[in-house]
Formats: structure tokens, sequence, C-alpha cells
């Protein structure tokens, strides 16, 4: 049984800005729900038009950089939000991520345009990714060592289209209510100034 991870880790550092991190435990590489989660995972930042992208950089002006991304190893996983914000906006920044993560559970997932949105996003950026020669080849490796299984590019199509909104909302509940999240922050923060998410 994994141990629990520390709530708050702060490593003061001189510096402009203030790196950010908040994360909760995912799911590990082989599971079946990676693929609706890579969908998720997209709609609520993977790009300029996600949910975090909008929220925090456009609409409230509080990070130069934000995004979210999933890391799956062989018996867990992670799904985690960076945002690097200004020293004197951190809290606030922490604070709108930790929102619309919560939104996410309150609202029971992602609506069905959004949903779609992201798949088109990452079936062009899967098909635009393959268009060299090291890139397919990359891809071939990684995937026969840590999956054990080579996909074709249709295959890979196929599961990201049959993501429905019913099975975000099944691993929403999945990752984001099993465990409290985990803030890492790193820069010239007080550490009683900021509050745990989740």
């Amino acid at each position: 049984r994994l141990a629990p991870a520390e709530p708050l880790a702060v490593v003061r550092r001189n510096s402009e800005q203030v790196h950010a991190v908040v994360g909760t435990r995912g799911i590990p590489r082989d599971d079946p729900d990676r693929y609706t989660l890579t969908v998720l995972n997209q709609a609520v930042g993977g790009g300029l038009s996600s949910r975090l992208f909008q929220e925090v950089r456009e609409r409230r002006g509080l990070a130069y950089s934000v995004y979210s991304y999933r890391v799956s190893y062989f018996e867990t996983g992670a799904f985690a939000v960076y945002v690097g914000t200004a020293p004197d906006r951190v809290h606030e920044a922490v604070a709108v991520v930790s929102a619309e993560l919560d939104r996410l559970r309150h609202d029971a997932g992602i609506g069905l345009e959004e949903l779609e949105s992201a798949k088109g996003h990452l079936k062009g950026s899967m098909a635009l990714s393959l268009e060299t020669s090291n890139s397919r080849m990359h891809r071939l490796g990684s995937s026969e060592l840590i999956l054990g299984e080579v996909l074709s590019l249709d295959q890979l199509v196929d599961r990201i289209d049959s993501v429905t909104t019913d099975g975000v909302s099944r691993v929403i509940d999945r990752v984001f209510s099993s465990v409290p999240r985990t803030l890492a922050v790193v820069g010239p923060v007080d550490e009683s100034m900021l509050t745990l998410p989740g």
C-alpha cells in the first residue's frame, strides 16, 4: 500500500516567479480509464481553450503559464496542475485552480461540446506528432516497452472516440474524490500564506 503524500511542500528560492503544482493520485499506465483521463486532462488544462487556461490566464490574468498533466506508472499515477505566477498572486492562483477542480466534481464532469473539442484536439495532436520518423519510432518503442502493445493510429482514435461524458464523470469521481490534494511550491513564498488545496 502506498504511503499518503505530504500535503504541502515548499522550497524557498529567490526568483521572480513562483512555480506551484496542485496534484492528486492518478491511475496506473495500463488502467482501462487511461484514455478517459487523457481526454479529461485535455479539457481541463491541455491547451488554449482549456478551462484552466481560460479561467486562470485569460479571464483573471493570474499566471504566465498554466496547464494540467497526467503521468502513469506501473502501480499508480498522478494528475496535476502547474501554474507559474508572481509571488504576490500565488495564493489566489492556487485557490482558483482548486476551485476549478472542485467545479469538475460538483458539476459532475464536462459537457458534450467540451468533450468533443478535447477529443478533436487530441486526435489532431496525435496525427501531427507522427509526421517524423523519430516520433514514430519513439511511439512504437515506448508502447512496446511500457504497455506491451502497439496500437495503430486508427485504434487510438477509436479509443478516444469511445470516451463518453458518463465515463468522464466516473473518472472524475475516481481520481478527485479518493485522496486529498498535495501542493508543492518553489519560489520566494511564505509558507504561512498558503492554503492547502481541496
